[in-house]
C-alpha cells in the first residue's frame, strides 16, 4: 500500500468515534430525559441538555413534509452523497492530512445522523440547547447533537484549510514571477 493511501485510513478512526459517541449520547438522552423536557442546565440557562427529535434537517426544514419525501431527501440522498464523498476521498491524491481528517469528521457526523434517520422513527435526536441572546432573531440556537457539531467543526476546518492553501499558492505564484 502506498504511503499516500495509508494516511487516508487513519482518519476513519475519527469517523467511527464520532458515530459511536453520537449514538451513545443520544441513547443516554433517550433513556434518561423524557421527550421535550430539560434534563440539565449549566451556567444559568446558557447551556441545556434537552430531549427533542427532528424529522427534518437543519433548523427543522422539511419536518412537515411527507414521510416518503423526507426519506428520499434526508436519508437516501445523503447516503449516496456520503458514498460519493468516500470514493472521491480515496481517489484524490492531493488532500492534506488536515483535509483528510476534516472530511472523515464530516462523514462521521453525516453517518451519525443517518443512523437515527434509518433506525429511529421519531427522527434525529437533538439535545444540546444553547442560549443565543437574540442574535439573528434567535433567543436560543436550534438544538443540535454530537454529529451536527462534528459536521460544523470539521466543515469549518476544511474551509480554512482550502483558504490557507489558496493563499500559499498565490504567494508562491508571486514569488516565482
Amino acid at each position: 500500500m502506498e504511503k499516500n493511501t495509508k494516511y487516508k485510513f487513519w482518519p476513519l478512526i475519527l469517523t467511527f468515534l464520532i458515530v459511536v459517541v453520537d449514538q451513545i449520547t443520544k441513547a443516554l438522552v433517550v433513556k434518561y430525559i423524557p421527550p421535550y423536557t430539560i434534563g440539565a442546565q449549566f451556567f444559568g440557562d446558557f447551556l441545556r441538555i434537552i430531549h427533542v427529535s427532528n424529522t427534518g434537517v437543519a433548523f427543522s426544514v422539511g419536518s412537515n413534509w411527507t414521510e416518503t419525501a423526507r426519506h428520499l431527501l434526508f436519508s437516501l440522498m445523503p447516503l449516496v452523497v456520503i458514498a460519493l464523498v468516500m470514493v472521491v476521498y480515496f481517489r484524490n491524491k492531493s488532500w492534506t492530512k488536515l483535509q483528510c481528517w476534516a472530511i472523515m469528521g464530516i462523514v462521521g457526523g453525516g453517518l451519525g445522523n443517518l443512523v437515527d434517520r434509518f433506525f429511529r422513527k421519531e427522527g434525529v435526536v437533538d439535545f444540546i440547547d444553547v442560549k443565543f441572546y437574540g442574535l439573528f432573531g434567535l433567543e436560543r440556537w436550534p438544538t443540535f447533537n454530537v454529529a451536527d457539531s462534528a459536521v460544523v467543526v470539521c466543515g469549518i476546518l476544511l474551509i480554512i484549510s482550502f483558504i490557507v492553501l489558496t493563499i500559499q499558492d498565490e504567494r508562491k505564484k508571486k514569488e516565482n514571477n
